[in-house]
């Protein structure tokens, strides 16, 4: 009682190494070309990001600047929509941490400029010409801030 298999025919044989190959190379193909498009897709979203942070960062200190315009004009209403803008866009990103678009230092420095915020509302509430001086300053600390 032997088991005795048959051998496979040869036919049989290369036809199944054949379709294997095949597959193995079209595999290979596919990879291939997978990994430069998934390579420039990382790059693509790494640079979206980085222009989306500097768009953000943009936003807030065009905030800031407009608010010191519109109060060097006497346009106070829109100097303190604009004011009260930059503050809530700033407070917005020390808040979110680690994933903030604000470095370690800008965030930790971020609290001094916090400490205005009080008198440049009430000034441009009560339309004091010493406000645009206020905003001036402010925005100078900002820039100051962001070279860290």
């Amino acid at each position: 009682m032997t088991n005795v298999s048959q051998p496979q025919s040869a036919k049989s044989v290369s036809w199944i190494r054949r379709v294997v190959t095949y597959a193995l190379v079209l595999l290979i193909g596919f990879v291939l070309g997978f990994v430069p498009m998934w390579v420039k897709s990382r790059e693509s979203a790494s640079n979206l990001a980085a222009a989306t942070n500097q768009l953000s960062l943009a936003k807030v200190q065009s905030s800031l600047a407009s608010a010191a315009i519109d109060a060097h004009r006497g346009d106070y209403e829109p100097a303190r929509q604009a004011a009260s803008s930059f503050f809530t866009s700033l407070r917005a990103e020390t808040d979110r941490g680690a994933d903030s678009i604000l470095s370690q230092a800008q965030r930790e420095g971020a609290p001094s400029l916090f400490t205005l915020q009080d008198e440049i509302i009430t000034l441009l509430a009560r339309n004091d010409p010493a406000a645009s001086e206020r905003l001036s300053d402010l925005y100078v600390s900002f820039r100051e801030l962001m070279s860290k």
